[in-house]
């Protein structure tokens, strides 16, 4: 989870997630978990800027040979 995700935006300062949209967000993961550890996986969540956090799993983990992600489009 990205603090940034939980401040204003930066046109108009409305929050970008809201405590619905959070909520379902956090049901979301939990659901996920569960249904990963049903198949003998797991999940990592984390909360932190998303360039620490990777880097930090990357750091404990030691054998990554690829990393993957997506990046949000910002409107203009």
């Amino acid at each position: 989870f990205d603090p940034r995700h939980y401040l204003g935006t930066h046109c108009y300062g409305f929050p970008k997630t809201g405590p619905h949209r959070l909520r379902f967000l956090l049901e979301s993961v939990k659901d996920l978990r569960e249904m990963l550890k049903k198949k003998g996986s797991t999940l990592v969540v984390r909360k932190g800027k998303p360039e620490d956090v990777v880097r930090d799993l990357i750091t404990q983990l030691g054998s990554v040979t690829a990393v993957a992600f997506h990046e949000e489009v910002r409107e203009i």
